[in-house]
């Protein structure tokens, strides 16, 4: 990492109230997979995390008018963008921050963008106006970072690497998955509850130690995040085989999770269809804990990543709830999320 990005996460001050959670196969063959599916054995972790996310550049989220005082104009619409664009380089230089990127505009000149639009490298010739205010804008809403909690659906003690939330981590504004550059998790324990309820989905709220990141991200994927942790991070007992797909059924579960200080508890869950999905939303499920219920009113943000057993195997993740019956939700084969991971 260089001296820049470095500079970043150790200047980041970030209110972790956001809630990294949603609401609404690759690398081996399938031959090989089952056969290293059986032999996998992971420990389920069920404790949430806190993340730290920068963008691989400064993602446009948005794209607005310019007062220039004397009129109105739209630089970033005029030039070519559009929202879900990833401005990668300016001039030539890396763009790390939405300050470094403002700063390049107060050249006032042509400035040429490298951005990448769906998967696709483009070279746009933009115009900065003068605003009303003294400043040259481009009319254009980025972000380079995001943060919040989650859960950790796995731990592999053998390699330090970790799977959570069992979906991306996505644009708030765009729904669409952030770029990685680099990122960081840091420990996190739960100080409150905002119980969820028909039509308002709860949340978990965090206590965060901004003071010592416990690893580093190196991957966010339709299917989860993926990084490495340092030792003692997590308990490296209690691994248990790694269920294949063909395993799963309806049935009851449980899950594990941590919706008070630091401890992680096992509450029963029913599942009720395995789904023909290959997304994140493979197993419709439904929570059956009175306990949970009525800390939580079932699912809620926070608790994404939440692990899944049944039988004795790690089976999934908790990824989605459904807003309207927070009780019921969705979550993801855990085969499918390793398989995102190329284990």
């Amino acid at each position: 990492m260089d001296g820049q990005k470095a500079k970043r996460r150790r200047a980041a001050a970030f209110f972790l109230s956001g809630l990294i959670c949603a609401t609404s196969l690759l690398g081996l063959g399938q031959s090989a997979q089952a056969a290293a599916l059986e032999a996998d054995r992971l420990v389920p972790v069920g404790h949430t995390i806190g993340i730290k996310l920068f963008a691989e550049g400064v993602v446009v989220i948005g794209l607005a008018e310019v007062d220039t005082g004397s009129g109105v104009l739209t630089p970033g619409v005029d030039c070519g963008l559009r929202v879900g664009d990833v401005i990668e380089e300016a001039n030539g230089e890396e763009i790390e921050s939405s300050e470094q990127f403002a700063a390049l505009l107060q050249c006032g000149g042509t400035v040429e963008l490298n951005i990448i639009r769906d998967g696709e490298d483009l070279t746009l010739a933009a115009q900065p106006v003068l605003g009303a205010d003294g400043t040259w804008r481009l009319g254009a809403w980025i972000r380079d970072s995001m943060a919040g909690i989650g859960t950790v659906t796995f731990y592999d003690p053998e390699t330090g690497t970790f799977g959570a939330l069992g979906h991306g981590i996505t644009d708030t504004d765009t729904g669409l998955l952030m770029p990685l550059g680099d990122g960081s998790v840091m420990h996190a324990s739960v100080k409150a509850v905002k119980r969820g309820s028909a039509g308002e989905p709860g949340e978990l709220k965090g206590n965060f130690d901004l003071t010592h990141d416990m690893g580093e991200l190196y991957a966010n994927t339709e299917r989860g995040v993926f990084g490495s942790l340092e030792a003692g991070a997590f308990p490296e007992d209690g691994a248990v085989p790694v269920a294949r797909a063909d395993e799963v059924q309806a049935g009851p579960a449980v899950i594990l999770s941590n919706v008070s200080g630091d401890s992680v508890e096992a509450y029963d869950i029913e599942i009720i269809r395995v789904l023909d999905s290959a997304g994140a939303q493979n197993l419709l499920l439904q929570v059956k804990d009175e306990a949970l219920i009525q800390q939580t009113g079932g699912i809620v943000q926070g608790m994404s990543g939440s692990p899944i057993l049944q039988n004795g195997k790690l089976i999934g993740a908790v990824t989605h709830v459904m807003v309207n019956e927070p009780t019921k939700g969705y979550g993801i084969l855990i085969e499918n999320m390793l398989a995102e991971a190329g284990r």
